[in-house]
């Protein structure tokens, strides 16, 4: 479970958001619109990580965007946009998890589209391979649903949306090294639980 630093468009130039957030302030709609379009397919990937239920994933993302707007006044640009949306994530999807009695399951059937460990259409592939390939992606999460909820937060936030480790400190109001503590144990335990497929 090594670290990947892609840069996603929200990361190339943060400014926008915070521009953003200052017309949703005054009542912008097109403003919100494009901020929601900005930040929605890694709010619901995120959601859905962590919950593993596409379609409660959808209403958990939507009641995060209605914060978003609900609060804009309030909203200061002392941090990333991103920490700011991440931490509302976290609360809502905190207190989902808590609500829910029994353990989740997760449909893969639901993840197309997602940041999984996909590969392109390859003509070359063959149906024993895409089997293995599904199954593995369903294996990983149900890995990573299994962790602590801030061990999973925090491998999602890092090795999904590529948030760096102070980032994601902020959101989980902790320090760096705290979150790279999270990070081992998580990775040591993913290890464990793919080992058939790493031993392959």
């Amino acid at each position: 479970m090594e670290d990947t630093q892609a840069t996603s468009p929200a990361e190339i130039n943060p400014d926008i958001d915070h521009a953003l957030m200052t017309r949703v302030a005054e009542g912008d709609h097109r403003a919100f619109r494009d901020l929601v379009e900005r930040h929605q397919d890694a709010v619901v990937g995120t959601v859905t990580k962590m919950l593993g239920n596409a379609s409660d994933s959808e209403d958990i993302a939507q009641m995060v965007f209605i914060r978003v707007w609900k609060h804009a006044k309030r909203y200061k640009p002392d941090n990333k946009f991103t920490t700011y949306l991440y931490t509302i994530v976290r609360n809502l999807v905190y207190n989902e998890s808590r609500r829910r009695s029994r353990k989740r399951t997760i449909s893969t059937d639901q993840r197309e589209g997602e940041y999984y460990l996909q590969h392109p259409g390859d003509p070359a592939s063959q149906p024993d391979a895409r089997l293995l390939d599904t199954e593995l992606r369903a294996s990983i999460d149900a890995a990573i649903e299994s962790l602590p909820e801030n061990q999973r937060l925090a491998v999602v936030l890092r090795r999904y949306e590529n948030l760096p480790y102070e980032e994601i400190a902020e959101v989980l109001a902790t320090s760096v090294p705290s979150v790279k503590s999270l990070l081992f144990r998580a990775r040591t335990t993913l290890r464990e639980s793919l080992s058939k497929y790493m031993d392959a």
